[in-house]
């Protein structure tokens, strides 16, 4: 059987656009066009994209997975096994977290008073799932989940001081953000130099190492991905553009 992009993308819940850039990196070339010029895929390109997901849930970045499939020598039922591995291993992570969050629901439904540390520990939950929730797809993609379930750790793993500054600091590059913007100040003038400082004491508040080409990055997602333009631009329209503006002038 033969899929067009869109029936492929149903298929597998992978988007278009990302079968679309698949093909342009070589990753999954379509096996024909139809005569309107449409992609399709048969039985083949649907095993690979298949090995692309678990690939890419393993949190393996694409240009080695492109090596990994296109290699002479690869033997898909052993790589099937080693995936099966890693997953078990990946559920009973996960399965402590979600023991964790149905432990937090039981005390809240038997109305029962949670310890200060308890609480904490819930609202942390809740901010790591809410991330995931709006964002976690995205930034899978891109940078694959190891990377963000380590971030998602980091966070988990901050003191009730240190997530009270990295809150603070979030509000805090909000507020200047909006007010830089109302006034028409220039993100390479000095209120563009201490947003961005913020922002980078922001991303590192967790224990994260700083790294620049990813700071930077970051800020071009905010203008390219809507619904973080969205988030920053909620209370000032301009606030993504200028938060991205002022970080690839200053971050350097």
């Amino acid at each position: 059987m033969e899929y067009t992009i869109q029936q492929l993308s149903r298929l597998s819940g992978v988007t278009t656009r990302a079968l679309r850039w698949y093909d342009k990196l070589g990753l999954l070339k379509p096996s024909g066009r139809t005569e309107g010029g449409y992609r399709l895929y048969g039985p083949a390109e649907v095993d690979r994209l298949q090995d692309i997901l678990y690939y890419r849930a393993l949190g393996v970045e694409l240009a080695r997975i492109r090596e990994c499939l296109d290699d002479p020598s690869f033997d898909r039922l052993a790589v099937l096994r080693g995936h099966l591995s890693a997953l078990e291993a990946e559920r009973d992570r996960v399965q402590g977290l979600i023991d964790s969050v149905q432990e937090t629901i039981r005390t809240q439904e038997r109305d029962e008073i949670m310890a200060d540390e308890q609480k904490f520990e819930a609202f942390k939950s809740r901010a790591v799932k809410e991330n995931e929730r709006r964002y976690g797809a995205e930034i899978r993609e891109k940078y694959g989940n190891t990377e963000v379930d380590e971030a998602n750790a980091r966070v988990m793993g901050l003191t009730r001081e240190q997530y009270a500054e990295w809150d603070r600091l979030g509000k805090e590059i909000l507020e200047k953000l909006a007010a830089a913007v109302a006034a028409g100040a220039n993100p390479a003038g000095e209120e563009g130099k201490e947003i961005t400082a913020l922002h980078r004491r922001w991303l590192t508040v967790t224990g994260n190492q700083y790294d620049l080409q990813r700071h930077r990055g970051l800020a071009e997602l905010y203008v390219q991905d809507e619904r973080f333009t969205a988030y920053y631009d909620k209370k000032q329209p301009g606030c993504a553009r200028f938060l991205r503006d002022a970080v690839l002038h200053w971050a350097k």
